[in-house]
């Protein structure tokens, strides 16, 4: 499905593939007959929620830069359209943490409010803040310093400034000014970070949380755009290894690691970066597993995306895939999808695309559901 434009146009051509694709094929006129002629007479149309729930798990399997793709079968949709206020919606995104953190056994989420342009500030559920200090140093995660200097300017004030202090949630409404909310601490399950041979690891006092709510892409969908539907899946480990602690931009911990490690870190020649990435990278694995939390690393991940390859090629269809995306950040060469040519890079409806952020404008573009961190 290429980008039609039109909403009659997107809706004929999912709403037949739907019907199609679900066995009731000979139902597809009856519904189409209805459905047109609600478009002629109020522009847009009301999905059911199998149609939400077909395409929704659809537009999983058409993301491109998605290595979690194998598991679109299992997605669980949470229909909440019929909610209006943000108080609603913020009630709604704590039953969803709670039902999607599954005490660690993290189940693949998405819930859905009304498509009239309400939307989330936040790129996740859970962000750690970054606090400007005097002397241009970050306190916290430099990845999110404009994020935090929203919130602030919204109102949000910590009474103390660490490392790991949680962002508020925040929710527009269109046409009305953004409110902010604080989600209650005993809903967050959080891994703290040990390694098994290194017992200072612990001293770091380095921390992540187990599930990556992505909530401020658009879920696009039979031509309709859904500008709040958050959702998770859940983590590899690179994604908090390589990239939100070993990224220079972000926690950088690779310098700290080699230091602790006794690395020799007078040339790059000694590649101490790449011993301490990979020690870091051990450190979130063990921790998560020790911790029971849901994350895979990222041979197995990729394994399980060439299953998905595999199937998709059974069922007659192509496989479209963002080469560079799907690459992981640690151990490239080692894994099957450095070495494979997928059969395109066609961006593909339903699926998710990136909105442009609320105090800034960027460029749209077509975006991984479930590993929103990487790449940046």
């Amino acid at each position: 499905m290429q980008p039609i434009g039109s909403i009659k146009a997107e809706a004929e051509v999912f709403l037949k593939q739907c019907y199609i694709d679900e066995g009731i094929a000979p139902i597809f006129p009856y519904r189409w007959e209805d459905v047109e002629e609600e478009i002629a007479e109020t522009g847009t149309y009301q999905q059911t929620y199998d149609e939400l729930v077909y395409g929704a798990k659809l537009a999983w399997r058409n993301s491109n830069r998605c290595l979690g793709r194998n598991f679109w079968h299992n997605l669980h949709v949470r229909d909440m359209r019929h909610l209006e206020t943000e108080v609603e919606m913020f009630q709604a995104i704590l039953e969803h943490i709670q039902f999607a953190t599954n005490g660690g056994e993290i189940r693949a989420t998405i819930t859905i409010f009304k498509p009239d342009g309400r939307r989330f500030w936040n790129p996740q559920y859970f962000q750690y803040a970054g606090y400007r200090q005097p002397d241009r140093s970050i306190l916290g995660d430099p990845g999110n310093v404009e994020l935090t200097d929203q919130a602030m300017r919204l109102g949000w004030h910590p009474e103390s400034q660490t490392r790991f202090d949680y962002l508020p949630l925040i929710i527009q409404l269109p046409g009305q000014e953004p409110r902010w909310f604080e989600i209650p601490p005993q809903l967050i399950l959080e891994v703290p970070l040990t390694h098994p041979r290194y017992d200072w690891f612990g001293d770091l006092r380095l921390k992540w949380y187990g599930l990556p709510a992505v909530s401020n892409m658009v879920f696009d969908v039979g031509g309709i755009q859904y500008t709040a539907a958050p959702f998770n899946g859940f983590y590899m480990g690179a994604e908090i290894g390589a990239r939100n602690f070993g990224d220079h931009h972000r926690y950088n911990m690779l310098p700290v690691i080699a230091e602790r490690m006794g690395l020799d870190c007078s040339q790059n020649s000694t590649l101490w970066r790449d011993l301490a990435l990979v020690e870091l990278n051990i450190a979130v694995l063990f921790s998560y597993h020790q911790q029971e939390v849901r994350l895979l690393d990222h041979h197995t991940l990729t394994e399980s995306f060439m299953q998905f390859a595999d199937s998709e090629h059974q069922a007659g269809r192509l496989v479209q895939a963002d080469w560079g995306c799907l690459v992981p950040p640690l151990s490239a060469s080692t894994t099957p999808v450095f070495h494979t040519q997928f059969d395109g890079n066609r961006i593909l409806k339903p699926n998710f695309f990136y909105a442009p952020l609320p105090w800034q404008r960027v460029a749209q573009s077509p975006g991984c559901p479930f590993h929103h961190e990487w790449p940046d």
